[in-house]
């Protein structure tokens, strides 16, 4: 018998919306909100009230993110989701990966291969929902990037579209080098 055990990310805390994010859109809408959310509820939560983070809480989000899925991958592992907690009490969010004990075996690639082929129906165009653990990586990195916004900040490309901040800057540029040629002029 095998048995692991993990960390209880929500262990102690006050939970009012958990978010089980794989980063893909098909079939990933959950219409009971007084459960488990999934991909496409979150994106429709941010639309009305969306969550921000700050520069560096993003930076290691996606630090960890890439560690995280580039060892699953390099074990070959897929169909791990991030499991998202928001503590409106704290004002905080709870991250962490879950979910990361399918291998990506011989019988998901011919999964795989059947889905996408629409050998027994189903959409033949549209991707599989069962991908390899490279493909799943991109994916989910790619979403996960998408799905948390940064708080704009005075270094935000957003913030210095302002007109009246980016004349403030012209203004200071202007005068920096006026100044730095009279101090050269002797």
């Amino acid at each position: 018998m095998d048995l692991m055990v993990m960390e209880n990310l929500l262990f102690g805390r006050t939970a009012t919306r958990i978010y089980d994010l794989k980063g893909s859109l098909r079939n990933r809408y959950n219409a009971d909100s007084s459960g488990v959310l999934l991909d496409q509820n979150f994106i429709e939560a941010m639309l009305i009230s969306p969550v921000f983070v700050g520069n560096k809480a993003k930076h290691i989000l996606e630090r960890a993110v890439w560690n995280d899925t580039s060892f699953l991958t390099s074990i070959n592992v897929m169909d791990y989701s991030l499991l998202v907690g928001v503590d409106e009490e704290r004002r905080e969010l709870i991250l962490g990966i879950i979910d990361y004990m399918r291998q990506y075996t011989w019988d998901k690639h011919l999964e795989t291969w059947v889905k996408a082929s629409g050998i027994l129906g189903g959409p033949k165009n549209e991707a599989p929902t069962v991908i390899s653990p490279r493909e799943y990586k991109k994916r989910f990195r790619k979403a996960m990037s998408t799905y948390f916004q940064t708080v704009p900040d005075l270094w935000s490309s957003n913030f210095i579209t302002n007109p009246s901040l980016s004349e403030l800057s012209e203004d200071n540029t202007k005068d920096n080098t006026e100044e730095q040629a009279a101090e050269s002029t002797p």
